[in-house]
């Protein structure tokens, strides 16, 4: 089974953590749980609400930042933080990515809000294929 955890002094005033899977699936749900647990305390965030994310990219890394991204973008639009997060990927000349986020409105009444996190960050960006899975770091501009 995968892990995440946040990295101290990656950067000032960001934050970061590194993920490994074994699984791109895992890699990438993985990375969208760390993303909003530096937000939000997940426990606290009702998973009543779905949107649906397709998304392609060339490289692999392309499409994880732009799927993190994704998440951030309808974390502002909506004013919606998620806690459960399904995702397919698929390859046929491009990467491809279908997945669901679910959770609910941001309510500071009845979940624990942490950090807004404003983009994801290419700084030390990393998305690499182990012996074991996959290992991914991640930056985010807070």
């Amino acid at each position: 089974m995968g892990r995440y955890e946040f990295i101290p002094g990656v950067a000032i005033a960001d934050l970061a953590f590194e993920v490994e899977a074994e699984t791109l699936e895992e890699l990438f749900t993985l990375s969208a749980r760390a993303l909003f647990e530096a937000m939000v305390e997940l426990k606290d965030v009702r998973p009543v609400e779905e949107v649906k994310i397709s998304l392609s990219a060339e490289k692999l890394d392309n499409l994880l930042f732009d799927y993190l991204a994704e998440l951030v973008y309808q974390k502002d639009l909506e004013a919606r933080v998620f806690s459960e997060f399904e995702v397919s990927i698929s390859e046929n000349g491009n990467f491809k990515l279908e997945g669901k986020a679910k959770g609910e409105k941001i309510d500071p009444a009845k979940q624990e809000l942490k950090t807004d996190v404003k983009a994801i960050t290419y700084h030390l960006f990393k998305l690499e294929k182990r012996d074991k899975g996959y290992y991914a770091r991640v930056v985010l501009d807070t």
